[in-house]
């Protein structure tokens, strides 16, 4: 198959400010922050390795857009490099709170056949957020 990994997901924020303060105290880097504060980019990004999640911000227009996307339709799927409580620490520190896990999970990797554990947690619009470690 020809198809071989996803290049960005997109989602809606209904506050841009908030969901930007929560990820950057997550430790992800944003791009085209100031662009987008300069209003010279329609949107800012939040990157994931190779791979980025382009955020719509409040008022934001787009022809091609899911029908039914609104702030809090999203669950995303993380893939943590490290042990669990490696994890619950970075969360802790950031102030996010777990809200079910470590819970033992079928994730891609293997084609589901490697063993992993999520640990799961809401960002500010309700986006379900997952943190998925592989044994």
């Amino acid at each position: 198959m020809p198809t071989v990994s996803i290049d960005h997901i997109a989602m809606p924020t209904a506050n841009a400010e908030r969901l930007l303060a929560f990820y950057k105290k997550l430790g992800f880097a944003i791009n085209h922050e100031d662009e987008w504060r300069a209003g010279t980019a329609r949107m800012f990004s939040i990157q994931i390795g190779q791979s980025k999640i382009n955020v719509h911000p409040e008022r934001f227009m787009a022809n091609l857009r899911g029908p039914t996307a609104v702030p809090g339709c999203t669950d995303i799927c993380f893939v943590w490099d490290g042990t669990v409580e490696e994890c619950q620490e970075m969360l802790a520190e950031a102030g996010v709170n777990v809200i079910q896990g470590p819970v033992a999970r079928t994730g891609g990797r293997d084609r589901g056949a490697a063993p992993s554990l999520s640990l799961y947690a809401r960002d500010p619009d309700g986006n379900l957020l997952e943190w998925m470690i592989y044994e």
